[in-house]
């Protein structure tokens, strides 16, 4: 039974590591991606709460602002 979890766990994470991510807006085209992602970035390195080093806030506070510029993470 053990054994199951573990071969049915794996596959899952294979089938994971299949799919892919891409942030797509209804109202801007594909190239306007990294113009925003780069000014959303900046926004947040240049926030003093931010600035203390964690990577894992600063991509939070990006992804965030990336969706209130109407961008949406879907996995294909």
């Amino acid at each position: 039974m053990r054994n199951r979890h573990l071969a049915v766990a794996l596959a899952g994470f294979a089938l994971a590591a299949c799919s892919t991510t891409e942030w797509v807006n209804a109202n801007k085209p594909p190239e306007q991606y990294t113009t925003d992602y780069n000014k959303c970035e900046n926004s947040a390195l240049s926030d003093p709460k931010l600035q203390q080093g964690s990577k894992i806030l600063v991509q939070t506070a990006t992804e965030r602002c990336m969706q209130r510029e109407g961008w949406r993470l879907i996995e294909h």
